[in-house]
Order: structure tokens, then sequence, then C-alpha cells
């Protein structure tokens, strides 16, 4: 069964194209999706109509994209996650949680387009690419650092303080006149009653 596509279909061909499948796939799964059309003399006109604005609607996308990658390049995400002592994440940094920090800075790019290949899962930097077009790839630089964590904060406290051996004297020396005075008058409170 020969089929003109609507719709690119990934291993298959892109949007206007004159494919050969299988009668089942073509009855069973393009043509109830609406991802292709039975190639017939009739369609083959319109088909030649929507090449054309495909073809205008294609160089505008691409156009958008090429811009879209110049606005990336500057473009550094910073995650702070908590870590081990190898530097190994206790969670990952995902290529949701990179769109939503890319949403942050003012660019709206689905999380699809973000091409890890697993999430990251050690601190450090990386360059993430962004497909966001057949043949345009932009790049960010996203940086995992470590968070303090509490075993820091309980290291830097174990470490002894600096001594200063001479304001604690004159500190007990002007604490212990304070004590008398402050005895005085309660004792004369006492009497009078």
């Amino acid at each position: 069964m020969e089929v003109i596509l609507k719709e690119d279909v990934v291993n298959l061909g892109h949007r206007g194209d004159v494919v050969k499948v299988a009668d089942g796939y073509g009855r069973n799964f393009l043509l109830p999706r609406k991802l292709a059309m039975q190639a017939t003399v009739a369609n083959r006109a319109v088909i030649d109509q929507m090449k054309k604005a495909a073809a205008r609607r294609s160089a505008t996308e691409k156009a958008l994209a090429e811009e879209m990658v110049t606005k990336l390049a500057p473009v550094v995400l910073t995650f702070t996650r908590k870590s081990g002592e190898a530097g190994h994440l206790f969670g990952s940094v995902t290529s949701s949680d990179i769109a939503a920090e890319l949403e942050t800075k003012g660019f709206s790019i689905d999380r699809r387009k973000i091409q890890l290949d697993e999430s990251i899962k050690s601190v450090g930097e990386l360059t993430v690419a962004i497909k966001l077009y057949r043949e345009v790839t932009g790049h960010v630089k996203v940086t995992v650092l470590a968070e303090a964590t509490a075993e820091a904060a309980t290291e830097s406290a174990t470490e002894p303080a600096p001594e200063v051996p001479a304001a604690e004297p004159a500190t007990e020396a002007a604490a212990e006149p304070a004590t008398e005075a402050a005895a005085e008058p309660a004792a004369e409170a006492v009497a009078s009653e």
C-alpha cells in the first residue's frame, strides 16, 4: 500500500513523503490516526499544496530554532543537590529539572527535546544538547554543585575556637561588682519589709 504522510513518522519518513507500507500498518495505524492518506491522484495534488505550505512553515521554524540556539549559547544552569563523599548525588538532575530551570530563565522548551542519555547523577559540569529542530541542536552548560550537608557543619563545629585570654578576666572582674551591687538593693528590700 502506498500512502502519503501528513505528519513526520519516526523510522518511516517526513511530512509529504510517499512511502510504501504494509497494508495492515497503513489501515490500522497510519490512516485512523490521520498520520497519512492513501496515495491517489487527487490526494497527490493536495499533498503538493501541503508540501509547499510545509516548506514555508519549515523554513520559519528552522529560522526560529537557529535564533534560539544563539540565545541558549551563553546560558548556564546551576543545580544544588545533596551528594555523598565521592560526588554522587542522592537524587539526580533530570530533563524535567532542566526544562523547569530554562522556563524560569524565559525559555519555553519541551523536556522531550533535551537530549540526556540518562539523568545526571554526579557533581560537576557538562554540556547538554537540546534538539530544537531536525538539523538544529543547541547546547546548554549545566553545573551541579554539592549542597552543604550537616556533616560539614559538625566538622566546623568540632574545630577548637580561638581563645581570647585577655578578654575573659576583664569580663569576670566586671561581672563581680555588678552582682554585689544587685545583691545590696535586694537585701535592703528584704530588711524594709
